[in-house]
């Protein structure tokens, strides 16, 4: 990416046929997020990504897709939503800042 452009993502990650509550594997998505060497922001219905360029974060997600499914899980919903701008730099912080 020219100029050091930044992507942000959203990310969701959802074991079905689970039973009710998955929260403990939807944890092992999160751990793999946090450890992918990207910025996050955790929310209550996904987690929110900076990375330099597309094959990092496209590594991130599969790397916590992958991690759901070595946690046990049968099926996994893996939704990513990709801003990739590249007229100018921009982050999850003034993402943020733009709204307030």
């Amino acid at each position: 990416m020219a100029g050091g452009m930044m992507i942000v993502a959203d990310v969701s990650v959802v074991p079905l046929g689970e039973g009710t509550s998955v929260s403990a594997l939807v944890k092992k998505a999160v751990k793999s997020l946090d450890g992918s060497g990207l910025k996050t922001m955790h929310g209550p219905m996904s987690t929110s990504l900076e990375a330099e360029n597309l094959d990092l974060l496209l590594a991130a997600v599969r790397q916590a897709h992958e991690a759901v499914f070595s946690a046990g899980a049968r099926r996994v919903v893996t939704t990513v939503k990709i801003d990739d701008r590249r007229d100018r730099r921009h982050s999850m912080a003034s993402k943020m800042d733009a709204v307030k």
